[in-house]
């Protein structure tokens, strides 16, 4: 009892190495860590098939996935229903919107993925999974979570906008301002000793509030 009432309210937290799992997906069987592959992937889930924000969301991801698969990241998505109710709900939406919901989906009937994620919580509700994302990086390690409850739909320029932040300050080892997205300036690492300190006052080359604060930019494609 105590080790099921601990899986069921397990929180996974940014910088833990990523559960692995087997599940049955819309792709078939498959092995998580397998699926990632030294990849990125954008875990996420949703409360339900058939449900009317859930749609939109996972046409959303539909829609972008040329932008993730741009940022080499894999999406895979997950709720607690059963395969059957995935491939049909698939077919609905292809056929109603023209958008095809082509990266797996995880059919977690027996909340096993849910439970090692935290995308069950009770006072939400018991039954479904609540709007998790999980920002998984190339060595497995999980480095931003998002979660949102049952009635509000995410964001998808924010998840894109996340996951080129962690990309680019893993890189360029930099740190990225409020608001910032790409173009933007892009904070570098303040000093750590005198000598540096008295240099960075020195450079000309930085856009400084102060020796602690400093902007530069970045050339990207």
């Amino acid at each position: 009892m105590e080790t099921e009432e601990k899986q069921l309210y397990y929180m996974p937290r940014i910088g833990d190495n990523a559960e692995d799992f087997e599940a049955i997906t819309t792709h078939g069987k498959l092995q998580f860590s397998d699926f990632a592959d030294g990849k990125w992937v954008i875990l996420f889930s949703h409360p339900a098939d058939f449900t009317p924000v859930c749609t939109t969301e996972l046409s959303g991801f539909a829609e972008r996935k040329n932008e993730f698969d741009a940022l080499n990241t894999k999406l895979i998505g997950l709720s607690i229903d059963s395969i059957h109710s995935h491939l049909a709900w698939v077919n609905n939406v292809k056929e109603k919107t023209g958008v095809y919901l082509d990266f797996p989906i995880i059919a977690d009937i027996d909340m096993k993925v849910a439970k090692l994620y935290g995308m069950l919580q009770p006072n939400e509700s018991e039954t479904a999974a609540v709007r998790a994302v999980f920002f998984i990086d190339p060595y497995f390690k999980i480095r931003l979570i998002m979660y949102y409850p049952l009635n509000v739909g995410r964001n998808m320029d924010e998840i894109l906008r996340a996951l080129m932040g962690l990309q680019i300050s893993d890189e360029y080892s930099v740190a990225l301002p409020l608001n910032w997205k790409k173009g933007d300036k892009v904070i570098v690492p303040p000093p750590k000793t005198l000598k540096e300190m008295e240099k960075r006052i020195k450079d000309d080359s930085y856009e400084k509030v102060d020796f602690y604060l400093a902007k530069k930019d970045l050339k990207l494609d």
